[in-house]
């Protein structure tokens, strides 16, 4: 054997000890919690073979502590970049198995650099979370450069350039809970991971309160509650699916259109199954989903925050094979209309939607932002503006489909012509207007109806009148160029495919700034 023979074989050696990370107990104790193990992870998400890893040589610093005795393969995380479905990214992934997967200074510098390497090479970047938060000993001489200040800093600049994508497949305590959220989309793993700002025990201390990790920052919690979470998943090897999944809909960067995929469905096709769902009586629920699902390609529509704000539904679906963004307001939960928490989960994603060239859909049948006291307090109109900032900054195509109702403050918070809608359609069922008939007639009428001697006569009577003129529907709509056809339901489909088509190269002339100032 030679010289080089040797060092090859002694490079073989340590190399395969850096891959056993935390060793076969730690990898034991990995999986009997249901998880894998960070490399796993990484294999899973990355196409076979295309994987490079990076720094896996790196050792962590010096502390002057006992801990400089042990030996921490990867300074607990591993990155690397690689093809996912033929397409590049790059990707950290934390090791649960080498001291818990806790930050340290070579452990943040790892993770920076593939952050920025990610921004320069404009592709999507990927964490996968597992850490037990900053490892103590070494945060006591570190730079704040290498460190979560770092993180978020490029988070905040990648924003709106590249996709970021954080995978929980873990803890993630105290300040390491703001790079996920400052990231585009979270996943969760149900029952491995959670994430809180204070633990449990601090919780307590000041409060009083008692709940364990699950009840404080559980996959349920930032799921229904906080809204801090875009998908709860049963796995880890799901949530690598559904990564693969949404990454599909999306541009590398903002500098390219979403990809173009076959899907063979038909664009001209019609579903009779359009002419039922809906009812006629405006006052009747219904789950908008269902109509999503028989318009779009394949039936197959990516949902984000299903759990959350349910009155109004976000997510990705193809129509003729391109991405589109879904915006639709869904009567089963609170009538379909807008409230806090729905004006800020439709205004970030019609955000994303509009940095990433993704052409938007609007489903309209909502009677407006949620009346009430506790909205009125909680800032429903600081919320509520946020959507229409959102919108009106949008310059990729818009269409609209008056599915339903569409009454006062609705109207534009779902794309109006003046909003920027390129396509407006109405539905037979839809009914457009400052509000109902009956609530108009109310006012416009009062004293008539108040000093008359039969003022349910007079009513009825005005009711009727008003019914056939400004509460005609939907043709007085029509009639006043509030939307640009009345449509078969089965007809919307391919209109908004062809609408697609008519659109792609919609530029709007918008004056040079250095961004704008939305209401947060």
């Amino acid at each position: 054997m030679t010289e080089i023979e040797d060092r090859l074989k002694e490079i073989q050696e340590r190399r395969q000890r850096l891959l056993a990370a935390g060793g076969p107990a730690q990898i034991k104790r990995q999986h009997d919690r249901g998880k894998l193990t960070a490399r796993e992870r990484m294999e899973a998400l990355f196409d076979t073979g295309s994987f490079v890893e990076l720094d896996l040589w790196a050792v962590p610093k010096r502390t002057g502590f006992d801990i400089d005795e042990r030996e921490l393969p990867g300074d607990g995380v591993i990155t690397g970049f690689g093809n996912i479905d033929g397409r590049p990214a790059y990707a950290y992934s934390q090791d649960f198995t080498v001291l818990g997967g806790t930050m340290a200074t070579t452990h943040a510098r790892k993770v920076i650099k593939v952050m920025r390497r990610a921004l320069e090479m404009k592709v999507p970047c990927i964490g996968m979370v597992d850490s037990g938060g900053v490892r103590i000993q070494d945060a006591v001489t570190r730079s704040h450069y290498d460190s979560y200040s770092g993180m978020f800093t490029l988070h905040t600049v990648s924003s709106g350039v590249i996709p970021q994508i954080s995978l929980m497949m873990g803890p993630c305590a105290a300040g390491a809970s703001y790079s996920p959220a400052l990231t585009d989309f979270l996943f969760m793993v149900r029952k491995s991971s959670y994430m809180y700002i204070a633990s449990p025990t601090l919780v307590k201390t000041v409060s009083g309160a008692e709940l364990n990790d699950m009840e404080l920052g559980g996959p349920e919690i930032h799921a229904r509650i906080s809204g801090c979470s875009d998908l709860t998943v049963e796995s880890d090897g799901e949530c690598i699916a559904k990564t693969k999944e949404i990454l599909g809909y999306l541009p590398l960067s903002n500098l390219e259109k979403p990809p173009f995929v076959d899907t063979g469905d038909d664009p001209s096709r019609r579903d009779d199954a359009l002419l039922e769902i809906v009812p006629t009586n405006s006052r009747r629920p219904y789950d908008i989903r269902e109509v999503i699902l028989h318009l779009v390609d394949n039936g197959k529509f990516f949902e984000l925050k299903p759990e959350f704000a349910p009155n109004i539904c976000v997510g990705f679906a193809r129509l003729g094979g391109h991405s589109v963004g879904i915006v639709a307001n869904n009567p089963n939960f609170k009538a379909g209309a807008i409230d806090i928490d729905a004006a800020d989960k439709q205004a970030r994603f019609i955000r994303f939607c509009d940095a990433f060239n993704i052409p938007l859909v609007f489903l309209v049948d909502n009677p407006a932002y949620l009346p009430g006291v506790d909205q009125e307090h909680g800032g429903i109109i600081r919320h509520g503006a946020k959507v229409l900032h959102a919108i009106a900054e949008a310059t990729v195509p818009k269409m609209t489909v008056y599915v339903r109702k569409a009454y006062g403050g609705g109207n534009p918070a779902m794309c109006n012509e003046p909003m920027g809608s390129d396509l407006l359609l109405l539905w037979p069922t839809a009914e457009l207007g400052l509000m109902g008939p009956e609530g108009a007639v109310s006012i416009i009428y009062r004293k008539e109806i108040d000093s008359s001697p039969n003022p349910d006569d007079t009513y009825k009577k005005r009711l009727e009148e008003y019914s056939s003129t400004f509460g005609q529907f939907p043709y007085h709509a029509a009639q006043h160029m509030w939307a640009e056809d009345i449509i078969d339901p089965r007809d919307t489909r391919s209109l908004l495919i062809k609408g697609l088509a008519a659109f792609k190269n919609k530029q709007p002339e918008r004056p040079w700034k250095k961004h704008s100032n939305i209401p947060l």
